[in-house]
């Protein structure tokens, strides 16, 4: 599974867009995910997408769907696009790109 960690709201979280994470952005948005992924990348997005990216992620590394809303409602809604939206792109390029794994003594950033 292809993880990135990230800040979100209160603190470091782990955020995975697994393929039945995949299945469901695309159904929510309904468009797949390379549209998704141009949308973000061409500054095209919705808000739906950036919310649901993060939500989605969430529960994709193994956090519990109730938890996840709370947080996104709490952290993601009504807030400005500056803070939501490198995270949901940070996100979905994660699961494009992969992540980079630092070298021995380093950490990720």
């Amino acid at each position: 599974m292809i993880t990135f960690t990230g800040f979100f709201g209160d603190g470091e979280h782990s955020f995975a867009l697994t393929d039945g994470m995949i299945t469901e952005l695309e159904r929510l948005s309904e468009v797949g995910i390379g549209t998704l992924y141009t949308r973000a990348i061409g500054m095209q997005f919705s808000v739906a997408d950036i919310v649901q990216t993060i939500r989605l992620g969430l529960i994709g590394s193994g956090m519990a769907p109730q938890q996840a809303m709370q947080l996104v409602e709490t952290y993601a809604a009504n807030r400005p696009m500056s803070e939501t939206f490198p995270l949901a792109l940070d996100i979905l390029d994660a699961r494009w790109n992969g992540v980079a794994v630092p070298a021995s003594g380093e950490t990720a950033q």
